[in-house]
């Protein structure tokens, strides 16, 4: 009958601590979870990022400078506006960094307008390629 009792109550002891670790991990794992209402706002602050991204490099590519050296380098511009919501956030975001810099260069003067066009160019190449290579 002792043993019994003993076997019962290691029994119960080692219940009670299984519930206890149980309980400690599922507190902890809670801690963690990413609220709703924070993934919809981070979703919709990567949406509105994405598209200032798009909007801003296709109005650099739609202006008449843009056109005329898109088309000096036999680039289609409508073909380059088209592959820009294609491509993925970092690289849109590293080409719209670029059309910032190249914009804000030419406005303080610090390029020509052939250094410009050469830039288009290359911003335009770099779409084309992007696009290839997915």
């Amino acid at each position: 009958m002792r043993t019994s009792i003993c076997r019962m109550l290691i029994t119960s002891l080692a219940c009670i601590l299984a519930l206890m670790v149980q309980s400690s991990s599922l507190s902890a794992a809670q801690e963690h979870v990413v609220s709703s209402a924070e993934l919809e706002q981070a979703t919709v602050a990567a949406s509105r990022s994405r598209q200032q991204n798009i909007s801003k490099v296709e109005k650099f590519f739609a202006s008449k400078h843009a056109e005329a050296a898109l088309k000096s380098a036999h680039l289609d511009p409508v073909q380059v506006s088209k592959a820009v919501p294609t491509l993925s956030d970092q690289e849109l975001a590293r080409l719209a960094s670029r059309v910032d810099k190249a914009q804000k260069d030419f406005a303080a003067g610090a390029l020509t307008n052939q250094q410009i066009t050469y830039i288009l160019i290359a911003l335009a190449t770099a779409v084309v390629v992007l696009i290839a290579t997915h």
